[in-house]
């Protein structure tokens, strides 16, 4: 029998100083059965340094032609699609054609370090492709905050994540391995 998604429900509250975004986005989380802690807070810290009133989290894991989350315009067209993980250097070329643009979110340590090396040469002509590298440490710190309830305070300042649960503190400083060409 298969086993059935854990629905987490997330009061995601994002204080973004660098792009002067305020807002509380009330959530709910399907966490696959695959899914571990770390990649559903990830998926939120991903959501957090993204957020827009039209981003919302797509089926993810349980699609393979879909990101974890994405914005959409009012008339369909796929704006963003945020990917996490070490994805395919073929998703990472289809995803770049379906959307304006493409940002991943890779973690995992030195798993994360190799897939970045085999993979930054063949991505330098997508010019609306960011990837972002977050270190073991803190999404290993950040899975500790898991809960099937949670209010999360996620503050932005200087590129730098704050994210907090009731008096858990997670300090989070992603790495820009490549930027998305301004156009």
């Amino acid at each position: 029998m298969a086993q059935k998604a854990t629905i987490y429900k997330v009061e995601l509250s994002v204080s973004d100083m660098d792009r002067h975004y305020y807002e509380t986005h009330k959530l709910t989380v399907a966490k696959h059965p695959s899914e571990t802690d770390e990649r559903l807070m990830v998926r939120l810290v991903a959501f957090a340094l993204n957020a827009h009133e039209h981003l919302e989290m797509a089926k993810g894991l349980s699609t393979d032609d879909e990101p974890d989350i994405w914005q959409k315009s009012l008339s369909g067209q796929l704006d963003v699609w945020i990917a996490l993980g070490l994805p395919s250097e073929k998703v990472v070329r289809q995803s770049s054609a379906k959307a304006g643009k493409v940002v991943v979110y890779a973690y995992g340590g030195k798993t994360a370090d190799i897939w970045w090396d085999k993979i930054k040469n063949s991505t330098t002509r997508f010019d609306n492709l960011q990837v972002v590298n977050l270190s073991e440490v803190e999404t290993d710190a950040l899975s500790k905050l898991a809960g099937r309830t949670m209010k999360l305070q996620v503050n932005i300042q200087d590129g730098d994540v704050m994210v907090s649960v009731d008096d858990s503190v997670v300090y989070v400083s992603p790495v820009m391995w490549k930027a998305a060409v301004s156009g």
